[in-house]
């Protein structure tokens, strides 16, 4: 009875590593949310990442996270890390790529609670009277974040996270004070 019991067991934990074997080897998580501001104010307000304050998500999950700023005050060189609680960890991101009104590119670096390697992309389209701010996150899809999938809907997670983080951002720059 205990022979059939483990290779149950067995057959159970190879079918569940098998099936995350199949997940993409890449993933995209996307949000996006029309703000009613010009593409340049949306903009300013994450080419700084001193502003990420105001309107960023993880910025009030843990009060006690240490932030570093350096490189550029703003813009192409601006990096930004940080060292959080066990559910934020440590990590860092760069600016790579900006183009006032347009995108910006951010090298995203997460060393705890795992490492990943990640780039953020926002984009603005100008889009009647406001601007279309599309927010990206994309990665290679490692075996351990395969695994963590087919328990967990990353894109969901995340992704509650960045459309917490387009509200905020779009109540602070449609707002005039």
């Amino acid at each position: 009875m205990f022979r059939l019991i483990l290779i149950i067991v067995v057959c159970f934990v190879a079918g569940i590593l098998i099936y995350a074997a199949t997940k993409p080897n890449r993933f995209s998580i996307v949000r996006k949310l029309k703000i009613n501001a010009d593409p340049e104010k949306v903009f300013a307000e994450i080419n700084d990442f001193t502003r990420w304050k105001l309107w960023s998500p993880w910025e009030t999950k843990d009060p006690a996270m240490q932030r570093t700023y350096s490189g550029s005050a703003a813009g192409i060189g601006a990096i930004y890390e940080w060292n959080g609680d066990k559910n934020l960890g440590t990590g860092k991101m760069e600016i790579t790529d900006s183009v006032a009104g347009q995108n910006i590119i951010i090298k995203l670096d997460f060393y705890k609670p795992f490492e990943a390697h990640n780039v953020a992309e926002f984009t603005f389209t100008p889009e009647g009277d406001g601007t279309l701010v599309t927010w990206e996150m994309r990665g290679p899809q490692v075996f351990m974040g395969k695994l963590m999938c087919v328990f967990m809907d990353m894109d969901k997670m995340v992704g509650k996270d960045f459309e917490a983080g387009l509200s905020k951002l779009k109540t602070l720059t449609e707002n005039p004070d």
